[in-house]
């Protein structure tokens, strides 16, 4: 036990460690969050926690900090005010209509959460639905209640606009440079490490490398993955990035993991076999960060099958090194994607069962909480309906690491800070600098906190509690039980939606991370469909890009569950764990094989390739073999092998032209085969 706690407490720590860009991330939302407070103060305006808390949910949950996502807050805004009035009039402010339209309401936010690329447009409709629905339950009249939802409309615009102005002011004005320097960092960190283990450096040489790669891995891909996101929402030249970026990002974040994870465990090597091996990997990693294509024996050179940490090093390695590696001069927007030219809804994702089954889970928490309050008639608690739209509608997790990550950040947020506040500090203060102290020393704390990769959500979940608790009015509050019905509602969320997500309806985390394999597997296959028919399109260009950042995104979240696993309480976390390791792997296999295909059929300049009809044949059966593939994740069952090879003629694989695109073809996919086939027999 004592071990087991000394573990996390270490583990807490480092997430709290600096990382790149995370004190100025901090600052930012910081100096948001005080313009946004003096502002709505001066303006009067209610629910400042809401305005308030926003600065962290654009930041944290959407795309990024840009006019894209904001603008679409405001106008999920506007259409929630919209559909409020609606319900009401139309309806006479039936009662039984009110509670029906939380349900229907709260569904949908699910749904869109799930199936569109902007998330924030579907978590700000269902929660601000939900808030401006309570108005009506009071006995005040229409007109104070129409007036009270628009200035709820400008409290969070106010949020929204100071969160966009501070990052365009004081955000990285150049992110492609950053992002590139950021990669490198990680490369040099790595080779540096490799080679002092392959000199047979003594333990104090190599002490202080170990130290530079696990702050480096503590950090995650979450710093990476914003400065990318950046680039994409405002269309910028991503400059010297290489092919496929949003993946790499991701690939890059592993490998720094279990590089990580090798180096705490060997203070030294003495083995002569294992230096030669940790040689090789110092090698590769210098040619990435001279950005020097390796020779093809090493680059394509099948890792060391095997469990171990530096088995895991080489496979991962090997999954960047299969990526393509040719310059992104003539396309640029093969390193990435502008995100004007993704569709916002994912094609498919809306009737999908997973989809249909977390929107209920959704709506079910919601209406049972808001039944709960009605009949009580305990209107203060009413902060347990927004809670399971704010806390639910997220992206953040497995549900239950975000259960513990909520109680917690509940407790701190709600209970010391908000509740702590409210009984010594605010019946002292007189002033609107000393709350502007205050809620700016919460907000670094809280920014800080959920800036980690790890213990995140936390943070997020502290400002939201700290906001909803202590914000009454437009003075500092001196009444306790307003703050303590806030903190109760919180609570009543929390513990229904623990009964719904984890007692009623669970879904285990290896289970979900089956699923976006599958999901994978088969965006892959459709995309490979796409290039059967030779023909060049700006439509099917179109869907291609649709299906590759799709793909791209179900990456991260892979890796983002696995990090989640050993939250599975009451199973063989062992067990569970390999299995994530292993569609981890299968995962990361699978990207490398698909960017293989997408970097050649994307260019005009290789349509040969795409109209081919050998070559056509060959990904036709590689699109089968990639549906076999996925129904053989999702239900762990045998799937029949597929022989890509046996429709091309020897004068194909011998070509100048399509040899090597059509032999690493095969290669790739005939490892992402093998790979799928370990994972029959795991959980």
């Amino acid at each position: 036990m004592t071990d087991t706690l000394t573990v996390w407490a270490d583990r807490f720590w480092e997430d709290l460690q600096p990382t790149p860009g995370r004190l100025n991330s901090s600052l930012r939302i910081v100096l948001s969050t005080v313009l946004a407070l003096v502002l709505i103060m001066a303006l009067r305006m209610p629910q400042a926690a809401l305005g308030l808390y926003f600065i962290f949910l654009i930041g944290r949950d959407s795309p990024s900090i840009s006019v894209r996502s904001g603008f679409f807050s405001l106008l999920a805004l506007i259409a929630s005010v919209t559909t409020v009035l609606a319900v009401v009039s139309l309806t006479d402010n039936d009662p039984a209509v009110r509670l029906l339209s939380v349900s229907i309401v709260s569904f949908l936010a699910g749904m869109l959460m799930l199936s569109t690329t902007v998330t924030v447009l579907a978590s700000t409709w269902g929660f601000i639905y939900c808030l401006l629905i309570t108005f009506w339950e009071t006995q005040a009249s229409p007109d104070f209640i129409v007036k009270q939802s628009l200035y709820v409309v400008g409290t969070v615009a106010i949020g929204i606009g100071c969160a966009v102005a501070v990052e365009y002011v004081f955000g990285n004005k150049h992110p492609a440079e950053e992002l590139q320097k950021q990669r490198l960092m990680r490369y040099e960190a790595l080779e540096r490490m490799f080679r002092l283990y392959a000199q047979g450096a003594p333990k104090e040489q190599i002490g202080p490398a170990v130290i530079a790669v696990s702050r480096l891995a503590a950090a995650g891909q979450n710093g990476m993955m914003h400065l990318y996101n950046i680039i994409v929402d405002r269309a910028i030249d991503p400059g010297s990035l290489p092919i496929g970026t949003r993946v790499r990002i991701t690939m890059l974040a592993q490998l720094m993991d279990v590089a990580a994870a090798f180096g705490m465990q060997n203070p030294a090597i003495e083995d002569e076999e294992i230096r030669r091996r940790c040689e090789h990997i110092a090698t590769l990693t210098e040619d990435l960060t001279r950005g020097i294509m390796p020779a093809d024996e090493l680059r394509f050179r099948e890792p060391q099958a095997g469990t171990g940490l530096l088995d895991r090093v080489d496979q991962n390695l090997h999954a960047i090194l299969t990526m393509p590696l040719e310059p992104v001069e003539k396309d640029k927007e093969l390193a990435a994607l502008p995100s004007s030219k993704v569709s916002i809804f994912i094609p498919g994702a809306f009737w999908r069962k997973e989809t249909v089954t977390f929107a209920l889970k959704i709506s079910l928490c919601a209406t049972i909480c808001y039944i709960i309050v009605r009949a009580v008639a305990w209107p203060g608690i009413s902060t347990a309906v927004i809670t399971v739209l704010i806390s639910g509608l997220s992206t953040s997790g497995a549900i239950k690491q975000k259960l513990i990550f909520r109680l917690a950040g509940s407790a701190i947020g709600g209970l010391i800070l908000g509740l702590g506040a409210t009984i010594f500090l605010f019946p002292h203060m007189d002033s609107i600098t000393a709350l502007v102290l205050l809620v700016g020393g919460v907000a670094m704390l809280a920014a800080w906190w959920a800036a980690g990769r790890q213990f995140g959500y936390v943070g997020l979940q502290i400002a939201f509690s700290f906001y909803l608790v202590a914000f009454e009015g437009f003075s500092a509050s001196t009444e306790l039980a307003p703050a303590r019905d806030r903190f109760i509602g919180i609570l009543l969320a929390l513990v229904v939606m623990a009964f719904v997500f984890d007692l009623l309806w669970p879904v285990r985390t290896v289970t979900a991370m089956r699923a976006a394999l599958a999901s994978m597997l088969q965006s892959e296959a459709k995309f490979l469909r796409l290039s059967t028919t030779g023909a060049r399109s700006d439509e099917l260009l179109k869907q291609a890009n649709t299906l590759r950042d799709q793909i791209g995104k179900t990456m991260a979240s892979i890796r983002t569950l696995n990090d989640t696993v050993e939250y599975e309480f009451g199973v063989d976390i062992a067990q569970h764990k390999r299995s994530g390791e292993a569609i981890l792997g299968a995962a990361l296999t699978s990207v490398a094989f698909f960017w293989n295909q997408f970097a050649v059929l994307h260019r005009s300049e290789d349509h040969d390739f795409v109209a081919q009809p050998q070559l056509i044949a060959m990904r036709a059966r590689m699109a089968e073999g990639l549906e076999k593939m996925s129904i053989s994740v999702a239900q762990k069952k045998n799937f029949e092998e597929e022989f890509p090879s046996d429709v091309l003629d020897p004068d194909i694989l011998g070509s100048s032209r399509y040899g090597e695109y059509a032999r690493n073809s095969i290669g790739r996919y005939e490892e992402l085969e093998r790979i799928v086939e370990t994972l029959r027999v795991l959980i």
